[in-house]
């Protein structure tokens, strides 16, 4: 924010990250937050197909840990948590290429226009029933919504290769 001018997510108290919230996933954020870090951080947000790679790995298990629908491997609604939690809290939900959190926590902003003025959704959320964190289900958003359950995650092109390479 200081090397850009951006806004701080609205739920921000005088513009600071809260404390408790410093390994949790940023929420809050529209398309365009999104984009502008990723892009400000030489990165990029994923396009629909390498988020549900990463998340599903070279086999293209349901879930990230296989087959087996287990609400307790992700922060869904289910949880009973009620709110973010932190990044690696969920070890046992770990997808193969060792990234926490794709069946839950937040829904993540894509790179993948659905129509105009959308943009597709990753994941689950702390807010949605299990059955919605799936990593195929399909979901999108106007690129201006911003909610306590939807944030975003990075790729760079040395990541992106790499599951390439890996099937």
């Amino acid at each position: 924010m200081a090397a850009t001018g951006h806004e701080p997510p609205q739920h921000w108290h005088r513009g600071k990250c809260p404390e408790v919230t410093l390994d949790h996933p940023v929420v809050f954020v529209t398309w365009h937050d999104a984009s502008a870090y990723a892009a400000w951080a030489g990165k990029g947000l994923p396009t629909s197909p390498q988020w549900e790679k990463a998340a599903r790995g070279t086999r293209g298990d349901t879930y990230p840990w296989g087959n087996n629908a287990t609400p307790a491997k992700g922060n869904s609604r289910e949880s009973g948590i009620g709110s973010t939690t932190p990044v690696s809290r969920y070890h046992r939900g770990v997808s193969p290429y060792g990234v926490y959190d794709f069946c839950g926590d937040t829904r993540e902003w894509c790179s993948t226009r659905s129509e105009p003025g959308r943009y597709e959704l990753k994941a689950g959320a702390w807010t949605s029933p299990f059955a919605r964190a799936t990593p195929a289900v399909f979901n999108d958003a106007s690129m201006e919504m911003l909610d306590d359950d939807t944030g975003f995650r990075c790729v760079t092109p040395a990541t992106v290769m790499a599951m390439l390479l890996a099937g």
